[in-house]
């Protein structure tokens, strides 16, 4: 092995270094709100390999040609994908904010066979951090997406990594000891027991708690120096080392690493894996280095964007949710290892996965928006950030799998208070189980593009992108605060502040609607329903819409 050069003289400087001072690994940061934007927004989340294959010749990148078991290989989504699917519209026409895409990172090049023949498709194990896997496409071409992305006011999130590093294979050497253990197997029954131990007896755990200086391995050295950028690399880690004063231990490594594509490409925020496997202060800072590289990015790229947001960081912490849920401790929002409560927003987060959403969603619907709306508003939510979902690429407990309530569901999420998370394929009820599949590869299947043939898929679309689109021109949809204005039919309304208010209604008959509004809107004033397109004024405290559809999206027409 080479070890890192550290006896050269740093003459560089690096924009706003002064600005921000190193972080103790010992030290919690205190938590400020998050906007209303990132607590009201739309992520549309998808696994980049399944979602449109844009260049089908990078399809067969680094001889990952033997036959995978089911849904367990590389199936040829990329980058150019998603660049054609912003560029025509998609995300813009469902109300997506922003994109979170599975990690495009370089990933193993072989395969892993402790449960059937299966590479490396997800992105979730990684081989170098540094580059971009070429399955996925170029550097150049996330760079475009990005700006692409940015130019369609979408922000985009990447999927980011520092528990572990991708199984030994055939093609792939194990990282060194020093980096590395693969024993203990998590037992999950304390912190220790879920930090410094493997997840799964394929994924090297990264030794995240190490402060101990460990040299960079053969591998990578030599990868790096045939790619021709070793001395590149080696440079910027020796600036990285001086600036921030941290040992080159294996986490700060990779913190350097991930902060790269923030600086170098304008990333948006990092959607954190296995957040609950890493010591907590790392997550301080990772999001204190990205907060630097975010303002380095937009210092010389600036007004990418229609609005001006700060970087944002939302984790995945597993059996995690609002009101209890499982780990969670509902009146400090803690996860609860056992031996040790760890509170995730202290610790850089704006927002956590809502996982608990799967199941709260199946109550009764006012319930749920009820107590959702008093937890984030006035409870220990309250300036915080979270996603729900109703599907996800490894959650079995996905509400509705067989996809037999997708109208409802989608009202469920797109009207729920607080952020969502929409999963690739909801909106064209994409088959989140497959025959022949096993373990968590069905809810992984391909996006099904080819059902918008059909009129019930074109129509389920258009549901989803009504209530998008709506949410997103009305952040009281998810940062305001419900109330129920009529239980049957179901009407209720959503204030963020006085200058905007909303009125939502499901379950209404085909035809004329006569909605009672409780005073919300002045006599006269024209409201429009943006679920049809059609408005009518105020009379007598109601508003009377004639439209053959079961929902109404109330709010002052802009026109």
């Amino acid at each position: 092995m080479i070890s890192l050069p550290r006896d050269s003289l740093i003459n560089a400087v690096l924009i706003f270094v002064c600005l921000f001072t190193s972080v103790s690994s010992n030290d919690a940061i205190a938590q400020t709100p998050t906007s209303a934007f990132w607590r009201n927004a739309t992520v549309y989340f998808m696994l980049t390999d399944r979602f449109k294959n844009g260049e089908p010749e990078n399809d067969l990148s680094y001889n990952r040609t033997t036959e995978p078991a089911l849904l367990r290989g590389f199936e040829g989504g990329d980058i150019q994908g998603i660049i054609d699917k912003i560029e025509d519209g998609y995300f813009t026409a469902l109300g997506v904010d922003a994109i979170w895409m599975t990690p495009v990172i370089e990933q193993i090049h072989g395969y892993d066979d402790s449960s059937g023949i299966t590479y490396s498709y997800h992105g979730y194990w990684p081989k170098d951090w540094t580059a971009v896997d070429a399955n996925f496409g170029t550097e150049a071409q996330l760079a475009q997406m990005i700006k692409t992305a940015h130019a369609h006011n979408i922000r985009v999130l990447i999927d980011v990594i520092i528990n572990h590093t991708g199984p030994a294979t055939q093609m792939d050497v194990s990282w060194p000891d020093e980096w590395v253990r693969t024993r203990p197997i998590c037992n999950w029954s304390s912190y220790i027991q879920n930090t410094q131990c493997a997840i799964a007896t394929s994924l090297p755990d990264i030794k995240t708690e190490s402060e101990v200086p460990v040299e960079l391995p053969d591998f990578l050295l030599d990868k790096w120096q045939t790619e021709g950028r070793l001395e590149q690399e080696l440079a910027e880690l020796e600036q990285f080392f001086a600036r921030t004063g941290y040992p080159p231990a294996p986490k700060y490594y990779i913190v350097k690493w991930l902060t790269d594509w923030v600086r170098e490409y304008g990333v948006d925020g990092f959607r954190v894996d296995t957040a609950k496997h890493v010591e907590a202060e790392i997550w301080t800072i990772l999001k204190k280095e990205s907060e630097i590289a975010f303002a380095q990015y937009q210092a010389k790229h600036p007004q990418q964007l229609a609005d001006s947001q700060p970087f944002y960081m939302v984790g995945e912490v597993m059996n995690w949710g609002i009101l209890g849920f499982k780990n969670a401790i509902e009146s400090t929002l803690a996860y609860d290892y056992g031996d040790k409560q760890v509170n995730f927003f202290d610790y850089g987060f704006d927002g956590l996965i809502n996982i608990g959403f799967v199941e709260h969603v199946q109550q009764d619907i006012e319930k749920l928006y009820s107590r959702y709306s008093a937890y984030l508003n006035e409870g220990p939510m309250q300036g915080k950030g979270m996603l729900n979902y109703i599907g996800s690429h490894d959650d079995q407990d996905s509400f509705d799998r067989a996809r037999r309530h997708n109208y409802t569901t989608a009202f469920k999420l797109m009207m729920a208070p607080g952020g969502v998370q929409i999963y690739y394929g909801d909106e064209l009820a994409r088959p989140m189980l497959v025959d022949g599949s096993y373990g968590d590869v069905g809810m992984r299947a391909n996006m099904n593009w080819n059902d918008l043939s059909q009129p019930e898929t074109q129509a389920l679309l258009a549901h989803w992108q009504k209530l998008g689109k709506f949410r997103q021109q009305f952040p009281a949809v998810g940062a305001g605060v419900h109330q129920m204005l009529n239980a049957s039919p179901y009407v209720f309304k959503r204030e963020l502040s006085e200058a905007q208010t909303v009125v939502i209604a499901q379950g209404l008959a085909p035809g004329v609607k006569s909605i009672k509004l409780n005073s919300v809107f002045a006599e006269g004033v024209v409201l429009k329903d943006y679920y049809s397109g059609l408005s009518a004024p105020v009379k007598n405290n109601r508003v009377e819409i004639n439209t053959p559809y079961a929902y109404l999206l109330l709010a002052p027409d802009k026109h």
